[in-house]
């Protein structure tokens, strides 16, 4: 080793001792006579000094020609600090440098390697490998390292094993768009990379592996967004023998064993819900149950009085926004216009304050007297000094708008605390959804959910009604995990592949291989995928999983860094047997 110790771990207690350090230049203090350098590794930041008339003129000189980021091997004495520094760990101490060697120059970097840096992300990524250095980007890094081994450890302990699944596959219909790799060997013909190893864990079940999991690598060629990459990572888990609560009950004890070794945080009790009464209590599959103001429906109270908009509308809803009676009308436009963004859609919001004096002011007065509006205020639990706020319309378009506006007011209200977590299973999703574009079902999650036993002679005569097997995890308002127990019998996956509008054809070319080991003895099985970049940035209170990616892709699906995807020669297009011209 060249160097003795690290920059974060000398004490007082090693004062006179002769030590090594090697790390990089934070910064130079030069105070004429003395000089003193920030040398920092990775695990922290000790402080150099160099005495002119003490220290040899050799080394004094070559200290003053430190920069930034110049790396090097510094051989001296630990001394005690005159004036210590309480926001390192090394400020008692520093080091008197008796001989330095510049182990490599460097340019000055296109910004600060500081935890508060003056360079944007267009900059960092671009420099990633700089931006690594930054003690808040490094601490992210080490807390995913610090999941993945917490992760193994619980799976580990309940008998899980770790089986790599190939990442060069069949491309299949279903899903999202696929990644698609040609083949040189087989010309005309095309891998694909894996959105998830849906099918492979699902065959290493009729294995008899029992218990298979993987953090591995997916990728789904979609448009992207802040926690969403081209390329991320899974915790891929499947188990046999089981039924949903045992799954239920082994995937809470992960997330309990995560929150307590990663962050000493005891989880509460972890609520159930089904999708329906989700959607219908938040508009949203997902809901943040952190804070209340749950979804009422109005139409019963607010319609047939006159107010066409709520008289055509399918659904009059609203939410109770508890002490905002006071908000000023610019306050109150604010919100209108919030709603009438384009991403949200609404066509305009009805507000209503619960005056102080127990009397309503409305947007509305026109149509609704004191005595209607206090049956509002009585169906929506709401009380002197709240503000109801309500949408109206066609249902699952007003439903996620009401749910961006409720969202909206939780982080306007400070209730959505990042230190304050709240998990909840989502359960019983549809298993079909109709597709209006291609005019027929596409499965919810996967061709391979199960529905749940009782809805099973549904799947042919009212396939929209069939409920699915399946579970969600979700935190603080982000799913983290999805699973489902699968279906295990060939011929009730035949009947879900013609639902599916496959011919029987079309479904043994693109799935032949899993119905025929269906055909040698497949057990019950079901299993679940975390999304690992979620688990970690809601560990960390980020918003982007990019934060916690080594080299993360922009928001275009660019590695600006290394300049990819990037065009190839002819020659390797010719090759492949591809011709763009």
């Amino acid at each position: 080793m060249l160097r003795t110790h690290t920059c974060g771990e000398l004490r007082i207690n090693d004062v006179n001792n002769e030590v090594v350090l090697c790390g990089w230049v934070q910064r130079v203090r030069d105070k004429g006579s003395v000089l003193w350098v920030d040398l920092r590794d990775k695990y922290g930041i000790t402080q150099l000094i160099f005495e002119e008339g003490k220290t040899t003129d050799e080394v004094f000189k070559t200290a003053t020609s430190l920069g930034r980021e110049f790396v090097v091997k510094a051989t001296g004495t630990v001394v005690e600090r005159l004036s210590k520094n309480d926001k390192i760990t090394t400020g008692d101490i520093e080091v008197k440098v008796s001989n330095l060697e510049i182990l490599n120059k460097s340019k000055t970097p296109p910004f600060t390697i500081e935890d508060d840096t003056d360079g944007g992300e267009d900059l960092r990524m671009k420099y990633r490998y700089l931006d690594l250095r930054r003690n808040v980007v490094r601490n992210n890094m080490l807390l995913r390292h610090r999941m993945m081994q917490e992760t193994r450890a619980y799976l580990d302990g309940q008998n899980f094993t770790e089986v790599e699944t190939p990442v060069l596959i069949k491309s299949t219909p279903e899903g999202a768009r696929d990644f698609v790799v040609p083949s040189r060997m087989n010309q005309g013909e095309f891998y694909a990379l894996p959105q998830s190893p849906q099918t492979f864990k699902q065959l290493l079940m009729v294995s008899g592996f029992d218990r298979y999991f993987q953090i591995v690598k997916c990728f789904r060629d979609e448009d992207l967004r802040a926690d969403r990459q081209p390329e991320f990572t899974q915790i891929d888990c499947e188990m046999s023998f089981v039924e949903r609560e045992d799954i239920l009950s082994t995937f809470e004890g992960l997330v309990r064993h995560l929150f307590k070794s990663v962050k000493d945080i005891e989880i509460g009790e972890i609520d159930r819900m089904s999708y329906d009464d989700a959607m219908r209590l938040y508009g949203s599959d997902k809901p943040d149950t952190r804070f209340d103001m749950q979804f009422v429906g109005l139409n019963e109270l607010a319609q047939n009085k006159g107010f066409n908009v709520f008289d055509s509308a399918e659904l009059v809803v609203g939410i109770c926004a508890k002490g905002c009676a006071e908000y000023t009308r610019k306050q109150l436009d604010a919100l209108t216009d919030y709603v009438k963004r384009p991403q949200i859609g609404a066509k305009g919001l009805v507000y209503v304050k619960c005056n102080a004096d127990g009397s309503f002011k409305s947007s509305v007065d026109k149509f609704y007297g004191q005595d209607d509006l206090q049956e509002w205020a009585n169906k929506m639990s709401a009380s002197p000094g709240d503000l109801m706020l309500v949408l109206s319309g066609e249902t699952d378009h007003t439903r996620k708008a009401l749910n961006e506006l409720r969202l909206h007011m939780g982080n306007e209200l400070g209730l959505r605390n990042k230190n304050e977590y709240k998990v909840l299973w989502v359960l019983n999703f549809p298993l079909l959804e109709w597709d209006e574009e291609t005019q027929r079902y596409h499965a919810m999650h996967h061709p391979f959910t199960s529905p749940v036993p009782e809805d099973l002679n549904k799947l042919e005569s009212d396939p929209g009604a069939v409920k699915a097997n399946a579970y969600d995890m979700v935190i603080n308002g982000v799913e983290v995990g999805g699973g489902s127990i699968r279906i295990h019998d060939k011929e009730i996956q035949q009947r879900m592949f013609k639902q599916l509008g496959f011919s029987d054809e079309e479904a043994k070319a693109q799935f032949g291989f899993l119905m025929d080991a269906f055909e040698y003895g497949a057990p019950p099985h079901g299993g679940i995928a975390y999304g690992f970049d979620r688990l970690c940035s809601l560990f960390g209170g980020s918003d982007s999983i990019r934060d916690f990616i080594a080299f993360p892709k922009n928001n275009a699906g660019r590695d600006v860094m290394i300049d990819s995807p990037s065009v190839i020669s002819q020659e390797q297009l010719k090759e492949l047997g591809i011709d763009l011209k």
